[in-house]
């Protein structure tokens, strides 16, 4: 009988320690490439938008200063005191009466309100963006302030176009890079080289999203630069 227990409870110790085993090993395993690839996007997605706390901020003072003052007004209504602004009992008269106002007023005040609206809306819907860009990577993330980008675009074009670094500006937005040479009096700048140098950096970069260029020559040059 003895003998028979022992044997029982060294099987079930066998069979615990293999589950342990088992499950030590499964956490040890490392993340599988699509999980990584969702973290990535995550990271990616967090540090190039922002979020809409400011607006909520803003939204949220303004609405307790209307309520504030509402109450206040109430509370000097019922004491007979003067309305700081307007009465109550005269705001309510002339929203009923509203309907009689002239058609133009009614439709000018429908539209502001429509467009009001339509604004909060937009602004809680669409996402908030920073200025920055992904670079293609495939083991990490990238994140790059669009100022970097037109630093360097703006040195490889002036490179390009033969002009000075001071003469060359450029803008990164989200979707557009707008590059700006004013070349030098009687020099004229190569402005197939400039196309060809911005697009070969743009290229290279891997912006995500990805960036159009604009390269922009002005006719007036500068004496000496």
């Amino acid at each position: 009988m003895s003998e028979t227990q022992s044997i029982g409870a060294s099987r079930s110790d066998g069979a615990s320690q293999s589950v342990s085993a088992s499950q030590s090993v499964s956490a040890s395993q490392p993340p599988s490439l699509d999980q990584n690839q969702s973290i990535y996007r995550h990271i990616g997605r967090r540090e190039t938008h922002s979020p809409r706390s400011l607006p909520a901020i803003v939204l949220a003072v303004l609405l307790i200063l209307v309520l504030a003052w509402l109450g206040t007004e109430i509370v000097l209504a019922l004491l007979g005191a003067p309305a700081l602004l307007v009465a109550p009992f005269d705001m309510f008269t002339s929203a009923v009466h509203l309907v009689d106002a002239p058609a133009g007023i009614v439709a000018t005040a429908g539209i502001l309100v429509a467009v009001i609206g339509l604004a909060l809306v937009i602004t809680a819907i669409a996402p908030g963006r920073r200025a920055r860009h992904l670079l293609s990577a495939e083991r990490t993330v990238v994140v790059v302030d669009n100022e970097v980008i037109a630093s360097a675009l703006a040195r490889h074009a002036s490179l390009a176009g033969g002009v000075d670094p001071d003469n060359a500006t450029v803008s990164v937005t989200h979707r557009a890079a707008e590059v700006r040479l004013v070349p030098t009096s009687g020099i004229p700048v190569d402005r197939a080289a400039v196309d060809e140098a911005v697009d070969g950096q743009l290229a290279s970069y891997g912006l995500r999203p990805a960036v159009r260029p604009r390269v922009r020559v002005t006719e007036t040059g500068r004496i000496g630069a």
